[in-house]
C-alpha cells in the first residue's frame, strides 16, 4: 500500500468520488476529503499535513487559490495538481502562481480525473527525507563576508564556459562566462550559494575582474590555435554606475592582447527600469569602443520593448522560459514575435536554456540561428573547455535537426 498522504478538494461530489475512487485503484488509502477551501484546512491541520492536493479552483466560500496559499503559509502541503476545466490560458498562471509559492507543481489535469493520467503525476512526487533536509539546509548557509573575501584573494572563483552555437550547423563561435566557486570547504558552489553575499559586500568588480581574466587567458590560447571565440560576460546594471569601469575594461584588454569585438557584456533586462545616466554614458562607450551588449532574460521584465528603443543593445538573449514551453502556442507566439523584431533592427538572437531536439527544430524552423543549454553542452571549466571534442557533439546536434555530418 502507498503511505502517501492525500488530499482531495472538490466541491462537486460526484467528480470528487471519482477522484477518490481513482487513488484508491492505484494503491493509495491516506486520502482526505473536502468539499471548500476552509474545510480543506480544518482537516488537513487536524491530520497534521498532507503531502499531495489534488485542488479544485472555482468553489463556492474559499477558493482553491486561497487555500493554496494558507496551507503553504502553515507548512501543510508540499505539492499540488490541479484539477479544472479552466482555460488554458488561466491555468498556465496559474501553475506559475503555484510554483511561486515555493511549492512542487506534479502537473494540471481536466475533469473527471482519469487513472491513467493520474497515476504518472503522481509517481513525480519525491518525498522529503530528514535526510534530504540537512543537506539542503547546509548548503543554504551563506558564507560569510569574510569567507568571500578570503576567496577572492585564494582565487577561488573559477570561470565556466557555456558554449554559444549554430543551431542547424553546430558551429561554436564562443561561450557565456559564468561563475562558480571552488571552496576547499564546501566544495564546488554554484552562485546562488553565494552571490547574494558577494552583491551585499559590494565585491561584483572584484568577482568580474577575475572572471574577465580568466576568460582573456582562454580567448588567447583557443585564438592562437586560429579559431575565433567570442566571449559574453555578465554585468550588473549596479556596476554600469562606476564611472572607471570602461577604462578599467580596456586597461586589461590591452594586458592581454584582446579585441572589443571579441566580447559581450550581457544585462539582464529586470535590471534596467532604473538606470542613472552615467549607467547609460557607460554603455555607449563600450559600444564605440566595438564591444556588443546583449539584453539578458528577454522578455520576463516590464520594458522590453521601450529598453530595446533607448539602449545600445545589439544582442539578445530570450529567456530559457520561452524556449522550454514552445509547445504552447503563447509561448511560441513570442518566440516569433522577438525574433521578427530583432530581424528588423539588425540584432541577434540567441535562445537560452535549450534542452531537448524539440526545442532546436522548433527553433531552427522559426528561424533562430544561435542557442546555448544542456542539450548541447553544460557549463565547463577551462580545462574540459580545452579538451572538449566539437565532432561528436555535432553528430548529435545535426542528428537532432535532421542533417547529415560533413
Amino acid at each position: 500500500m502507498n503511505t502517501l498522504r492525500i488530499l482531495v478538494l472538490e466541491d462537486h461530489a460526484f467528480q470528487r468520488t471519482a477522484a477518490v475512487s481513482a487513488l484508491n485503484s492505484l494503491g493509495y488509502k491516506n486520502i482526505f476529503q473536502a468539499a471548500d477551501g476552509k474545510d480543506a484546512l480544518a482537516v488537513i491541520s487536524q491530520a497534521g499535513g498532507v503531502d499531495v492536493a489534488l485542488c479544485d479552483l472555482s468553489m463556492a466560500g474559499m477558493d482553491g487559490l486561497t487555500f493554496l496559499r494558507l496551507a503553504r503559509e502553515a507548512g501543510l502541503i508540499r505539492a499540488v495538481i490541479i484539477c479544472s476545466s479552466l482555460p488554458e490560458d488561466l491555468l498556465r498562471t496559474v501553475d506559475r502562481i503555484v510554483t511561486l509559492q515555493g511549492l512542487e507543481l506534479l502537473g494540471s489535469v481536466g475533469k473527471p480525473l482519469m487513472v491513467d493520467v493520474l497515476g504518472p503525476l503522481l509517481a513525480r512526487y519525491r518525498p522529503h527525507t530528514p535526510g534530504d533536509a540537512k543537506v539542503v539546509e547546509s548548503h543554504l548557509d551563506q558564507p560569510s563576508e569574510n569567507e568571500v573575501l578570503e576567496a577572492i584573494r585564494r582565487q577561488e572563483f573559477r570561470a565556466y564556459f557555456q558554449p554559444k552555437f549554430h543551431l542547424r550547423s553546430g558551429e561554436v563561435d564562443g561561450a557565456e562566462v559564468l561563475v562558480r566557486w571552488q571552496s576547499p570547504s564546501r566544495g564546488l558552489l554554484s552562485p546562488g550559494m553565494f552571490l547574494p553575499t558577494i552583491e551585499r559586500c559590494g565585491l561584483l568588480d572584484e568577482m568580474f575582474f577575475s572572471l574577465l581574466t580568466q576568460g582573456l587567458s582562454l580567448q588567447r590560447f583557443v585564438q592562437s590555435h586560429g579559431k575565433p571565440f567570442k566571449l559574453a560576460f555578465n554585468l550588473d546594471v549596479t556596476q554600469m554606475a562606476n564611472p572607471n569601469l570602461v577604462d578599467r575594461i580596456k586597461a586589461l584588454l590591452r594586458i592581454h592582447g584582446a579585441s572589443p569585438a571579441g566580447l559581450i557584456f550581457e544585462l539582464t533586462e529586470t535590471g534596467l527600469l532604473q538606470m542613472p545616466e552615467i549607467s547609460m554614458e557607460n554603455m555607449v562607450r563600450l559600444r564605440m569602443l566595438g564591444f556588443s551588449l546583449a539584453i539578458d532574460d528577454f522578455g520576463v521584465g516590464y520594458s522590453s520593448l521601450e529598453r530595446l528603443c533607448q539602449m545600445p543593445f545589439n544582442e539578445i538573449k530570450l529567456d530559457a522560459g520561452f524556449v522550454q514551453n514552445f509547445h504552447q502556442a503563447r509561448y511560441s507566439a513570442v518566440i516569433h514575435g522577438a525574433l521578427a523584431l530583432a530581424r528588423e533592427l539588425d540584432m541577434r538572437v540567441v535562445a537560452e536554456g535549450i534542452e531537448t531536439a524539440d526545442q532546436v527544430q522548433h527553433l531552427a524552423r522559426l528561424g533562430c540561428q544561435w542557442g546555448q543549454g544542456f542539450f548541447y553542452a553544460r557549463p565547463m571549466n577551462w580545462a574540459h573547455l580545452v579538451d572538449w571534442r566539437f565532432e561528436g557533439q555535432k553528430s548529435s546536434w545535426r542528428r537532432a535537426i535532421g542533417t547529415s555530418d560533413r
